[in-house]
């Protein structure tokens, strides 16, 4: 990586907004990180709540498949690094995957450009995609879940 490059990441971490970035390919590894910006932390004092007012009892709570509360299931991929993601490999092409689809560790599951640089996204666990988390061609940040599989 020259010069250039890792001022062109400097840019790219400005314009984004972000506080750290990483980044490895075949042998080079490069963090960046950001020192936040100083922002005054007002705190107050505790404040001490009159006592509990007895309450009627409340009505039985209802149960069924209504009162059940939505819990996620599976495991997020997350983004390996900040950039946009691209769910097909060209507009005209059918996306790398679908929801229902299984994965293999080696499934190619998206690519994400940075730095004009297209990087093929392997699913690295096996599994069903149950949902797909990211917009096509919207930018991703590092860690970002893209994927969730059971």
């Amino acid at each position: 990586m020259e010069l250039k490059d890792i001022k062109e990441l400097i840019a790219l971490i400005r314009k984004n907004d972000l506080s750290e970035f990483s980044l490895e390919q075949e042998g080079f590894k490069i963090t960046l990180k950001r020192e936040a910006e100083f922002v005054p932390v007002v705190t107050t004092a505790p404040q001490v709540l009159p006592a509990p007012v007895a309450l009627p009892a409340a009505a039985p709570a209802a149960t069924g498949p209504a009162a059940a509360v939505p819990v996620k299931e599976g495991k997020d991929i997350p983004s390996p690094m900040v950039g946009t993601f691209y769910s097909c490999p060209a507009p005209d092409s059918p996306p790398f995957v679908s929801l229902g689809q299984q994965v293999t560790p080696d499934t190619t599951i998206c690519i994400i450009e940075a730095m004009k640089v297209m990087n093929e996204i392997k699913a690295e666990v096996s599994g069903t995609i149950v949902e797909i988390l990211a917009e096509d061609a919207k930018p991703v940040q590092y860690g970002q879940a893209l994927f969730r599989i059971r």
